[in-house]
């Protein structure tokens, strides 16, 4: 392992880190105040530029001529999200939403070591795109405070907190989208070769020749669609709905990236609006669908994207999810809602909990059978290639396909039968990929299930399942105790802790954190 090579990875990637927090500081002292914008931004900047430098000069002068191998560029993508992770926590504990070191006196250690623990699950649940949050009123002093101002009655605990807080929360999001490493590559693709290894690891979905010749050109492409429909929500949202323009960049900001975070604790309940649903459920599908379509259709090959077998299987999974749990809530009459409503809703949670896992209405109220075709949903995931989660659709198919292989060469073991997807004939060595995949996912969830269950002999069944399923699908918000309207607050910090690297574990899509687990990965082999 060349350790040179993977310090300037991380050194660049923490580097991208500075220009977030930079324009939230900015944001902070305009309308804030320029000493919270000072404590709570200016730190980690200083912070992030300051270690990024450090492992750049280290690692330079050895690298100029060395190109990225494989087991680098695994090793590098999983190890550059834990700095940019535990920067990205630092905002939430220095600025008020979690007890930290500015209450020395008036929290216990304790207290305030626990909100270091917060202010990590938050910002990895942001990073990562799952959207389960811990910010409520029995743990965030922001919100403790303004209860102990009231008489009585309860409040918005998220929408409590510094606009700079939301907005940073958002940030996170969309910066983990598509992959805060992919937009370091964009700069860091000049400096080292071997770059498209690195964006293999980062980018387990789109075929990256479908997209550009290059590195940088694949790594622009995919930043500008992906900025651009941000930008396009953005406009819709408050130009054709009544938002308000900050609520409209963090929600478009969340629904590209598959996020989730809201403003306030109701999140999308709160506006109750079809209009506005309407339109985020259109960018939710977007985000679903895999990247490398959208250059095809604006390359004029639009045909040729629409033919894509796994876009629609994916469109085909959400319909029949839809109807299913549509019918299924209008039969059992759980909802005061009229047909229409109830079938807006369904539509609404179906597209959202392979995707941002935003909640038009309180499903953990939904019969049996939605909410395990919901739960269904969660497993699945996606499209590959895009910002949602899961397991994701073409995995499951090419699984499908290597069944129906089996059971077919049972029946004819002379005939030679090819496995195909879009009329490609499937390489063996992506099968055995797909397989390792899906069997490292079903290994970690059920021990992961059975941990979880130790730790927490409290909860229900479907407590447990849905928690590590919606952490490991990135999805957010589970069933049971902790679904849309609950926060994870009430989790052991244990718990906590492993939910959120089930959340990282799932935003890297288990094998490329694996690879840091095998001995081989750190032994020195040129």
């Amino acid at each position: 392992m060349r350790w040179d090579v993977i310090g300037l990875v991380l050194g660049w990637t923490i580097r991208v880190v500075c220009v977030p927090l930079a324009i939230v500081g900015l944001f902070s002292a305009y309308t804030e105040t320029p000493e919270y914008a000072a404590k709570t931004f200016l730190i980690p900047l200083i912070l992030a530029a300051l270690v990024s430098q450090w492992f750049i000069i280290r690692s330079k002068k050895n690298t100029s001529n060395q190109r990225v191998r494989d087991r680098e560029a695994f090793a590098s993508v999983a190890l550059g999200w834990i700095p940019v992770i535990a920067l990205g926590s630092m905002p939430f504990w220095l600025g008020g939403t979690f007890y930290g070191p500015y209450d020395i006196g008036d929290a216990s250690n304790v207290e305030i070591l626990r909100g270091l623990l917060y202010s990590w699950f938050e910002s990895m649940s942001g990073f990562t795109t799952t959207g389960a949050t811990v910010i409520d009123s029995s743990v965030s002093p922001v919100c403790i405070n303004a209860l102990e101002s009231l008489e009585s009655g309860t409040i918005d605990c998220i929408a409590e907190q510094k606009e700079s807080i939301l907005l940073w929360r958002s940030l996170t999001q969309w910066l983990g989208g598509i992959g805060v490493i992919m937009l370091g590559l964009l700069i860091f693709s000049s400096v080292l070769g071997g770059g498209m290894n690195l964006a293999r690891a980062e980018l387990s979905g789109p075929s990256l020749s479908r997209l550009g010749p290059s590195l940088q050109s694949t790594a622009s492409r995919l930043w500008l669609i992906y900025s651009a429909l941000t930008l396009l929500e953005i406009g819709l949202l408050y130009f054709v709905t009544d938002m308000s323009m900050f609520n409209s960049v963090n929600y478009s900001m969340t629904t590209l990236a598959s996020g989730g975070f809201g403003t306030s604790d109701s999140g999308i309940m709160a506006f109750d609006s079809a209009l506005i649903e309407s339109i985020i459920m259109v960018f939710m599908v977007l985000t679903c669908i895999n990247y490398s379509l959208y250059h095809l259709f604006l390359a004029g090959r639009g045909k040729e994207a629409l033919k894509d077998e796994e876009l629609r299987g994916y469109l085909l999974i959400i319909l029949i999810a839809w109807l299913a749990m549509g019918f299924n809530l209008v039969r059992s009459g759980v909802s005061d809602d009229g047909f229409f409503e109830t079938m807006r809703h369904a539509a609404f949670q179906a597209i959202s909990i392979s995707s941002t896992g935003y909640s038009s209405a309180d499903f953990s109220k939904w019969p049996v059978f939605s909410q395990f075709v919901l739960l269904l949903l969660m497993i699945v995931g996606a499209s590959a290639g895009s910002t949602g989660g899961g397991l994701k659709v073409l995995r499951i198919r090419v699984a499908f396909e290597l069944a129906k292989r089996e059971v077919l060469r049972i029946i004819q073991p002379k005939k030679v039968i090819a496995m195909r997807v879009n009329e490609d004939v499937i390489d063996e060595d992506q099968v055995f990929i797909v397989l390792g995949m899906i069997s490292a996912w079903l290994v970690l969830s059920m021990s992961s299930m059975l941990f979880i269950s130790f730790l927490e002999p409290q909860w229900n069944m479907d407590d447990v399942l849905s928690v590590v399923v919606s952490s490991l699908g990135n999805t957010g918000p589970a069933l049971g105790s902790y679904g849309p309207t609950s926060t994870w607050s009430s989790m052991s910090d244990l718990t906590l802790f492993w939910t959120s690297i089930l959340m990282w574990f799932g935003r890297l899509e288990l094998l490329t954190v694996l690879v840091l687990l095998h001995p081989r990965t750190w032994k020195d082999i040129s």
